[in-house]
């Protein structure tokens, strides 16, 4: 289902990827999101250097990835509040993953991509579905399936 998964190039629109670390979400944002501002903690190492990244996008009218964990509602919010008040469109990508896929692919990195088994059950831990109510536009889940992004709309009766 990679095909129909696309989103105008001009939209504004914060995309907040949420799931366990190694469940693809930094290789989906990379695939699917080449063009927009890309916000990860990974790469911008302080929460100083997101801010200016977020205000810098906002700022400019760029539509922007945000690639971390995002396990909580609390964690989204500050990324929700910042969008919807300079008008832009949410839309959340909810990674399901089982610990023991995340597990296998995190072995499979190298240096400082590679976390601790514990990081992961602890991510897992914390991790709350996503909600309308949290005041997302759109929701979507995200799995791996045959090593392909399989994207569907969110059912909140699940």
């Amino acid at each position: 289902m990679e095909a129909n998964f696309t989103f105008g190039k001009n939209l504004r629109t914060c995309f907040i990827l949420i799931g366990i670390q190694a469940s693809g979400k930094t290789t989906f944002a990379h695939r699917f999101f080449p063009e927009y501002e890309y916000i990860s903690l990974d790469q911008l190492h302080t929460r100083s250097n997101e801010e200016k990244a977020l205000e810098n996008a906002l700022k400019k009218g760029l539509s922007f990835v945000v690639d971390n964990t995002n396990p909580t509602k609390v964690e989204r919010k500050k990324y929700l509040d910042l969008a919807k008040a300079k008008g832009y469109k949410a839309v959340g990508l909810y990674f399901r993953s089982a610990i023991e896929e995340c597990s296998q692919r995190n072995k499979q990195r190298t240096g400082k991509v590679q976390v601790p088994l514990k990081a992961i059950l602890a991510t897992a831990k914390r991790l709350e579905q996503p909600s309308y109510a949290e005041d997302f536009d759109e929701l979507y889940y995200v799995k791996i399936e045959n090593n392909d992004f399989i994207v569907s709309k969110w059912d909140e009766t699940v």
